[in-house]
């Protein structure tokens, strides 16, 4: 029981910050067709502006700056990059998120160094916030949860109750209209695609004391969060959510699960030898396979559902 909640609890957390970073790109999917290759680059902006930022003003000023920055960093990047290339297609434009983000991670290295750096919990939160049995759970965790959740109730509040959110609805599916109403379309697509990467940016403010900060950290997580948003359905924000937890909690639990094939088969009363034909494949376990899982569950999800859980438009 001990093992289960705190697993339970840890997978939660970590899918919450999946879905923190997941929904900046389902946003900018959603609202601009636009698959932004560079999104992890910008979790990991947000997390090295945090850390300069937060040496010199602490954590709570670097929690509202670092998102803002890596926003606005995101809008001059549509404006002055991908609204040239956007009207060449949808091919021209991944190619562009794609060099944009080998673009972004040599000039992290370039300026804060190859090396992992030491962005620390605030000691605020650094601490246990309550115990089960044996084990504690970490209030930084506990952090991490609420301000997902919080997040995830100010975007639908934002995209539901406010006039901005229904302009920007409006200017996806009907732009022309929008237009003609007095609305500058193209800046709605540039305020989008900044939240979006602002989104991604307060996710590396708050992930990146809690695991760790360096250079390859987008790459970590820029292929998981590609998965995250197909098996949610592209474009779906609640897919994305549903799809976060999902994954992270199959792969959680997968990790202590040390049954194979061959332990299976034995059970039936049949010996498997060493000499068997398959016996390496056979002999592996679920825990040895957890990695590949998320993207096995990608895969069977692009056969049998395209469209996604939730989805409500076919990548």
């Amino acid at each position: 029981m001990e093992f289960t909640l705190i697993t339970l609890l840890n997978g939660v957390s970590y899918g919450l910050l999946l879905f923190m970073l997941s929904s900046g790109l389902t946003l900018i999917f959603s609202m601009m067709g636009v698959l932004n290759f560079a999104h992890a680059s910008f979790y990991m902006l947000g997390a090295y502006f945090a850390y300069t930022i937060s040496s010199q003003l602490g954590f709570w000023p670097a929690l509202f700056l670092a998102p803002l920055l890596v926003g606005l960093l995101g809008g001059v990047v549509e404006r002055y990059g991908l609204r040239s290339v956007h009207k060449y297609g949808h091919i021209p434009e991944l190619l562009f998120t794609f060099g944009l983000s080998f673009v972004i991670v040599e000039l992290v290295q370039l300026i804060w160094g190859r090396s992992t750096v030491p962005y620390a919990i605030p000691a605020m939160l650094d601490g246990p916030l309550f115990t089960i049995y044996t084990t504690t759970f970490p209030m930084y965790r506990a952090f991490m949860m609420f301000v997902a959740l919080l997040m995830l109730l100010s975007i639908y509040l934002l995209l539901t109750r406010t006039r901005i959110g229904l302009v920007i609805q409006a200017a996806l599916t009907h732009p022309d209209m929008v237009e003609a109403l007095g609305h500058n379309v193209p800046r709605v697509f540039m305020l989008v695609f900044g939240g979006g990467c602002a989104l991604a940016g307060l996710a590396g403010v708050v992930g990146g004391n809690a695991f760790i900060t360096e250079p390859g950290m987008a790459a970590t997580l820029g292929s998981i969060i590609f998965v995250v948003v197909v098996v949610g359905g592209m474009g779906s924000l609640a897919g994305a959510f549903i799809a976060s937890l999902l994954i992270v909690l199959i792969q959680t639990f997968a990790v202590a699960i040390y049954y194979s094939l061959i332990s299976l088969i034995e059970k039936t009363g049949l010996q498997i030898a060493s000499t068997t034909p398959g016996y390496a494949l056979l002999s592996l376990t679920i825990a040895q396979v957890a990695p590949i899982l998320p993207y096995l569950l990608l895969v069977l999800i692009l056969i049998f559902r395209p469209r996604g859980l939730l989805g409500t438009r076919e990548g």
